[in-house]
């Protein structure tokens, strides 16, 4: 079996937090690092737009204009289905 950790830093309860992954191979392996590159990509992105939202809401301003960014699809306001 093929195996690989993962650690977490940042908790209030345990200043570090370490899971450790056992794969039937290199492939199953690659597979699941690629899923929680995934996850957290997808945590990160939902989180700017609930932020983007708020920040809009409070001072009337897209906070994202500035950048050039404002009419990228991926970072549209609204819900992604």
């Amino acid at each position: 079996p093929e195996a690989f950790s993962l650690s977490l830093a940042g908790f209030v309860e345990e200043p570090e937090r370490k899971y450790c992954f056992e794969c039937d191979s290199e492939e199953q392996c690659q597979e699941w690092v690629e899923a929680l590159k995934r996850a957290s990509y997808e945590f990160m992105r939902r989180s700017l737009i609930f932020y983007r939202n708020e920040i809009q809401k409070m001072t009337g301003k897209d906070p994202l204009e500035q950048y050039g960014i404002s009419e990228e699809a991926r970072f549209q306001l609204g819900t992604r289905k």
